[in-house]
């Protein structure tokens, strides 16, 4: 029967063929792209000494920006306090760096470094570092929140401490969100650890970027009794890499030290958890706990 089909009836016939044979061809799917690309950590130690003062400043490898920071004392167990924590940038910079600067808090005669860590990604669309900074006086506490701009998410955190000298200790350095929702804000709270006559005050700094595909903020909290140590490891959902982090102290008002903001991760590997520790500043009887905030986007 095909032998007598008429010739416009041929010509139909191949092109609904070749029209068959080319639906079926389907391209390979594209992979998603990650949504924060190069992600790596970069670390800094200082010199081990018995100073009252270190600073270190890490420097994100040249075409990355910061997305993050983190921090280590190494060998003060509770004798030295994070003071400075600060994000370089501006409302309209893309910060590339953070230093960080610690003092003992009491006379120490032990050798101690300090390590900073910088959370460094290839270009990220949008991202700020937006501050805020509290009232200076001679209080005991000192509270601050710092907000992305509108329309932007949080992707990293910092602080710094103005005026104390080692006589204050962040207690609060709390990025809001959750599992299902993006952090936009970053809460920092600190105390005198020991009684202070001078005027100091707190900044907050907010590391912030146009929104970035399935961000949230991941949480875990230590067992809450008197030991003098507590440690608590944040860990991103599968399929996600760490973006940024954050802590709380809970009950210790100014008697607790985070010795510990470690974000893991290589100069070659994404980091994909941070390690918070915390050491008891002075003697103190009361039960706390420590909370670690892990800013995860997808990997």
């Amino acid at each position: 029967m095909s032998e007598h089909i008429r010739p416009w009836r041929r010509a139909t016939l191949a092109l609904a063929l070749c029209g068959t044979a080319a639906v079926a061809v389907v391209a390979p799917a594209t992979p998603a792209s990650a949504a924060v690309p190069g992600l790596v950590r970069i670390s800094v130690v200082s010199a081990t000494n018995s100073t009252d003062f270190k600073t270190v400043t890490a420097t994100c490898p040249a075409g990355k920006v910061l997305t993050g920071t983190g921090y280590e004392l190494n060998g003060a167990a509770g004798e030295a306090i994070v003071d400075d924590l600060r994000p370089n940038g501006g409302v309209a910079t893309a910060p590339t760096a953070v230093t960080v600067g610690a003092y003992e808090a009491d006379a120490f005669a032990g050798n101690w470094s300090l390590t900073g860590y910088a959370i460094c990604a290839n270009p990220v669309p949008g991202l700020v570092r937006a501050t805020v900074t509290s009232a200076s006086n001679s209080n005991d506490f000192r509270s601050a929140i710092v907000s992305c701009p509108l329309g932007k998410v949080l992707t990293g955190t910092g602080y710094e401490l103005n005026g104390a000298t080692g006589e204050a200790v962040v207690d609060d350095f709390r990025p809001n969100g959750g599992v299902a929702a993006a952090p936009t804000a970053l809460t920092v709270e600190a105390y005198e650890a020991d009684a202070f006559a001078g005027n100091w005050s707190l900044t907050g700094y907010a590391i912030c970027a146009n929104p970035v595909p399935g961000l949230v903020r991941a949480t875990v909290t230590s067992a809450s009794n008197s030991n003098d140590f507590r440690s608590a490891i944040a860990v991103c959902p599968a399929g996600k890499v760490l973006t940024g982090a954050g802590y709380e102290l809970n009950g210790v008002t100014g008697e607790g030290v985070v010795d510990d903001f470690r974000p893991n991760g290589s100069s070659v590997a994404p980091p994909t958890a941070v390690t918070s520790g915390a050491y008891e500043e002075d003697p103190f009887a009361g039960n706390w706990s420590l909370t670690s905030y892990a800013i995860c986007a997808t990997a």
